[in-house]
C-alpha cells in the first residue's frame, strides 16, 4: 500500500509515499539507538536538541511550505509553529537536566533519594492539525530524559513527518533514535504491542483516545492522552469589552479553527450580548480566507474533505434546532476544501454547536445571565481541556480560573495556549496526563527509589 497527500487547496495529489514494511526491525534498530543514547550525559543531549532547534529556525519558510502544502495552515502560522517548535527544544535543552535532577529525601536510612531514568523508545502518535509543534511538544522532552522516539504521524501529513525525522538526524541524534512510521492507522495496534515501545503518547480525538488507552491497558504500557476540547471563554460584564473580543477571535480562527484549545464557546452576559456580536462580527468579517501559500491569508482550507462536510452538517443541524447564523454557514463554490468564518448565536443545551466540538473556524455565542451562569454553561461539557475568562478584575478572574472552571488550562485575559514552561492537558474526556514543563519531562521517566542502609 501507498499513503497518499492531498493538497487541501486544490484537491489534487501531491505526492506518494511508499508504506513502511520493515515495521519491527525498525523498532529494534531504535531500541538499540536508545541504548547508546541512554548512556550520553545531559550536556550531549542538549547539545544537539540546540542543533534540532538552529535546523527549526533556519529552515522555517520551507517546512511552513510544506504544512500548507499538505494541511492548509497559512504561511505565517506555520513560520510561527516552527519557531515554537526551535523554542521548546532550546527550553528543555537548557533545562532538561535540572528537572530530572537526583532528588534526595530524608530518611531513616545513611541516604535515600530518587531518581529519574529513562524509559525506552516512546510511542508518538501524532495528528496534523499542528504538524510540527505536536510532535517536538511530545519529542523533546522525551529526548532529553534519555528515551527514544517511534512517531506515528497522521497519515495526510508524512512528508511534515519526514523532515522532523530528518532535523534529529542532522542534529546529530543517533541513526534510528527518531524514526518516523509511515504506516496506516491499523498499524497503530502492531507498534503499541511490540516489546520495543515502553509508554505512548497520543494526541487526538476521544474515539482515538480510548482505542489507544484499551491497547496500551492491554499490554500494560503508560500512556499520555491529549483529546478533544470545547473550551468555554467566559466575557464577564466588567472586562474590557474590545480585548476581550480580539482575544475570542484569534482562539477561535487560529489555525482556521482546527485546535482543541480553540475558543469553541463564547459564554458572554446578556448586557454585553448586543455588542459583543457587533464586534465579532466586524472581527469576523476582516479574516483572509485563501489559498494557504498566499501572504494575505488567515484561514486556509481544512485539512480534508471530510472534515468541512461533517463541521458544516453540525452548522446545519445546529441552525436546524434553532441556531442563528450571524456569517457564514454555507460551502463556497471553488476548489479545495474551504470553509468560511462562521458564527452562530443563540445556541443551547442540546444543539450539535453546543454538544460536539466543532473544528472549524465555527464561533458559537452563547448568551448567560451572569458570572454564575457562565461557570455553569462553561462546566456542562464531557471535555475539559482549556477555559478563559474575561474580567478587569484581576482577583476574580483569578478565583474563577484556579478554582471554579473544570479543565486542565485556564487562562484569565488571554487566549488559551500550550507554553513549553506550564504543563499541559486535560480532564475528563480531553484526557489524561500532562506535557511540557517538569511535569511533562516526567511522565515518561522511571521515577526510581533508591535506599541506602
Amino acid at each position: 500500500m501507498a499513503i497518499e497527500t492531498i493538497d487541501p487547496a486544490t484537491g489534487e495529489r501531491i505526492k506518494t509515499y511508499p508504506e513502511m514494511q520493515d515495521v519491527r526491525e525498525t523498532l529494534r534498530l531504535a531500541e538499540a539507538a536508545f541504548l547508546t543514547w541512554r548512556r550520553m550525559d545531559f550536556s550531549q543531549r542538549a547539545a544537539r536538541l540546540k542543533a534540532a532547534a538552529g535546523i527549526l529556525r533556519k529552515n522555517k519558510d520551507d517546512y511552513a511550505r510544506l504544512m500548507a502544502l499538505e494541511m492548509g495552515k497559512p504561511l505565517a502560522q506555520g513560520r510561527a509553529e516552527a519557531e515554537k517548535c526551535a523554542l521548546g527544544c532550546d527550553y528543555f535543552a537548557e533545562n532538561g537536566a535540572r528537572f530530572l535532577e537526583r532528588q534526595s529525601i530524608p530518611t531513616e536510612a545513611a541516604r535515600s533519594f530518587v531518581v529519574f531514568q529513562p524509559l525506552g523508545v516512546i510511542l508518538a502518535i501524532m495528528p496534523w492539525n499542528f504538524p510540527f509543534w505536536q510532535v517536538f511538544r511530545c519529542a523533546a522532552p522525551a529526548l532529553m530524559a534519555g528515551n527514544g522516539v517511534a512517531l506515528k504521524h497522521a497519515p495526510n501529513v508524512p512528508g511534515c513527518a519526514l523532515a522532523i525525522e530528518n532535523i534529529f538526524r542532522d542534529a546529530g541524534f543517533p541513526e534510528h533514535l527518531f524514526r518516523a512510521f509511515l504506516v496506516e492507522t491499523s498499524q497503530a495496534e502492531t507498534l503499541i504491542g511490540h516489546p520495543a515501545v515502553k509508554a505512548v503518547a497520543l494526541t487526538g480525538s476521544v474515539a482515538a483516545g480510548r482505542a489507544v488507552a484499551a491497547g496500551a491497558g492491554a499490554h500494560l504500557k503508560k500512556c499520555v492522552l491529549e483529546l478533544g476540547g470545547s473550551d468555554p471563554y467566559l466575557v464577564l460584564e466588567d472586562c474590557d469589552l474590545e480585548a476581550a473580543m480580539e482575544n475570542c477571535a484569534m482562539g477561535r480562527f487560529l489555525n482556521s479553527g482546527q485546535s482543541c484549545i480553540a475558543a469553541k464557546r463564547l459564554m458572554v452576559v446578556n448586557p454585553l450580548l448586543k455588542k459583543f456580536e457587533e464586534l465579532f462580527l466586524a472581527r469576523a468579517r476582516r479574516e483572509k480566507m485563501g489559498h494557504p501559500l498566499a501572504a494575505d491569508t488567515t484561514i486556509g482550507p481544512l485539512a480534508r474533505l471530510d472534515l468541512r462536510d461533517r463541521l458544516h452538517d453540525q452548522v446545519q443541524r445546529s441552525v436546524k434546532q434553532g441556531a442563528k447564523l450571524l456569517l457564514g454557514g454555507s460551502i463556497p463554490d471553488q476548489p479545495g476544501w474551504f470553509y468560511p468564518p462562521t458564527i452562530l448565536t443563540g445556541v443551547r443545551p442540546g444543539m450539535a454547536a453546543w454538544d460536539e466540538e466543532l473544528f472549524g473556524p465555527v464561533a458559537v455565542i452563547i448568551a448567560v445571565e451572569d458570572e454564575r451562569a457562565a461557570i455553569q454553561a462553561a462546566n456542562d461539557s464531557r471535555f475539559g481541556l482549556g477555559a478563559a475568562v474575561f474580567t478587569r478584575d484581576l482577583d476574580r478572574g483569578e478565583h474563577i480560573a484556579a478554582e471554579q472552571l473544570e479543565a486542565g488550562n485556564c487562562f484569565v485575559n488571554e487566549f488559551v495556549k500550550s507554553d513549553p514552561r506550564l504543563p499541559f492537558g486535560g480532564i475528563k474526556e480531553s484526557g489524561y496526563g500532562r506535557e511540557l514543563s517538569p511535569f511533562g519531562i516526567r511522565e515518561f521517566v522511571n521515577v526510581k527509589t533508591v535506599w541506602v542502609k
